[in-house]
């Protein structure tokens, strides 16, 4: 055997060793469940033509309002995350009640948190824990969800969610009437691309760190027309075609350094806005770092928007509470206290209440 073929035999046992090691390595850990696709779980929980109707008004509402041609203040409250049905139907059926009180001055719209971000790991929200077991039904958690959703409308209460999982949204996205796109997500080019395709507002949340340049990017390029990859309602892969969406907003949620809602802080996002180009409608989250992460001083942060729409800052439309049956919050356990938050604190419903009557008083004079 010559030099070349030797170098050749000798190459060609080394490949042989190398797949047969490739072959031998242990598989990567994976499971998959077969799940409906979006047209089948609409056709088991479908949303009837009365209910339909009902959401198009609602979001027409909430368009109206976030443009500035409807004086009334959009509220979006509700549970940090759903974890509870029942719990979640009798806040629900409470907020229903106080939505007919407060709704000269302001138009709630509930929370339905099904999805929750986390920084490492721990529970992903109902859509992908139904049980709290990590036994991860999601299948049961569409259903849930889309029921839930449901149920929220027959008591004439618009939807409002964040879209964290674009693969998620067909599944909801004819139920809601406003949706969030998180500090950690609107930098996605994929979150941009599903929120150009809705037909309803969504918010943009500022970045961790309290700056608005991600977030007026993102609603820069959600009004713009994409084709992008995607699934259709079958839930097969697709080249999806948007329009673009006019309809986003800002969320200001404060950041690293403190909170962002003071008139400083709304006068530079709304110039940083104008400069942009975009039309400064804007939202405060009354959470997050804007409270410190301390859910009792989500009044305080209420009452100096009222304040500063009083004095003229008419660009402050919207404000988002986390509220639930019970003050606090909880760690996931066997043994849950009843509607008490699993994930952030919360203001218990009695608060709650007594928060949004006195602001409609304040809004009245």
């Amino acid at each position: 055997m010559n030099a070349l073929n030797t170098a050749l035999a000798l190459d060609h046992s080394h490949s042989a060793l190398d797949l047969a090691a490739i072959t031998t390595l242990p598989k990567a850990a994976r499971h998959t469940q077969v799940l409906a696709s979006p047209q089948e779980l609409r056709q088991q929980l479908p949303l009837t033509a009365e209910l339909a109707r009902r959401v198009q008004q609602q979001r027409e509402q909430v368009r109206a309002i976030l443009k500035g041609e409807d004086s009334r203040l959009l509220v979006v409250i509700g549970p940090c995350s759903i974890h509870n049905i029942d719990e979640a139907l009798e806040y629900a059926e409470r907020l229903a009640v106080l939505a007919q009180q407060v709704s000269e001055h302001m138009l709630l719209a509930m929370r339905v948190y099904i999805e929750k971000p986390r920084t490492t790991v721990g529970w992903k929200g109902l859509l992908y824990d139904p049980h709290l077991d990590g036994s991860a039904d999601m299948a049961q958690g569409l259903q849930l969800s889309r029921q839930l959703m449901l149920q929220m409308l027959e008591l004439n209460l618009p939807v409002a969610t964040e879209l964290l999982q674009p693969m998620a949204a067909g599944y909801f996205d004819d139920l809601l009437s406003w949706a969030a796109i998180g500090a950690r997500t609107s930098e996605s080019q994929i979150h941009r691309e599903m929120v150009s395709g809705l037909a309803f507002p969504v918010g943009f949340k500022n970045g961790t760190d309290g700056s608005v340049g991600i977030a007026t990017d993102a609603m820069r390029s959600a009004a713009h027309a994409h084709q992008h990859f995607g699934l259709d309602a079958q839930g097969r892969a697709a080249l999806v075609a948007t329009q673009g969406n006019p309809d986003t907003h800002l969320v200001l949620r404060g950041g690293h350094h403190g909170p962002n809602y003071d008139a400083h802080s709304i006068a530079q996002a709304c110039a940083a806005l104008t400069q942009a180009h975009v039309d400064p409608a804007l939202m405060v989250d009354c959470s997050h770092a804007n409270s410190g992460k301390n859910p009792q001083l989500q009044p305080q942060v209420l009452q100096s928007v009222l304040a500063q729409r009083a004095a003229g800052e008419h660009r402050l439309r919207a404000v988002m509470l986390e509220s639930n049956l019970v003050d606090g919050q909880q760690a996931l356990c066997d043994n849950l206290q009843y509607g008490v938050s699993i994930t952030d604190g919360c203001l218990g419903w009695d608060a709650t209440a007594q928060m949004l009557l006195q602001a409609v008083a304040q809004l009245n004079q």
